[in-house]
């Protein structure tokens, strides 16, 4: 669901995509990752009511058409799940290298990872507007 409670499409707008270096960086500075057999991803908030992704994919993946068919893979997997994922975030996704996944791993691993990443953003939140009240420094 979008913030005003309409469904998203299942597009992959332009809009949904990082493009920038500096959009990158911002999210490798931040630190705040989460991975499993199949992925890694780097998070960060965009204050935006949509998530975007960007992808990373090393020549360590293999070739080419191997590094090409894994960015299909994430595209699609993101495609098809991003109304199930919690939006307002910037995500990089970095396929580990000699595992072999298929969509529905991807998918998996996505939903998983995007979701342990908001909780872990929410706790810290939390905690920075705890500190924050009873006027302790972090």
């Amino acid at each position: 669901m979008n913030a005003d409670n309409t469904p998203l499409p299942r597009t992959f707008p332009r809009e949904c995509r990082m493009k920038t270096p500096a959009e990158f960086q911002r999210a490798y500075a931040r630190k705040q990752r989460a991975g499993d057999r199949n992925l890694l991803i780097f998070c960060t908030p965009n204050g935006m009511t949509i998530s975007r992704i960007g992808l990373s994919v090393s020549k360590k993946n293999g070739n080419a058409v191997c590094r090409n068919r894994k960015k299909r893979l994430l595209r699609e997997a993101f495609r098809l799940t991003r109304h199930k994922l919690p939006i307002g975030f910037d995500y990089i996704l970095i396929p580990r290298v000699d595992v072999q996944s298929t969509l529905e791993d991807y998918r998996k691993s996505l939903k998983y990872l995007t979701k342990k990443l908001a909780r872990r953003e929410a706790a810290s939140n939390h905690q920075a507007a705890t500190e924050q009240k009873t006027g302790q420094q972090p």
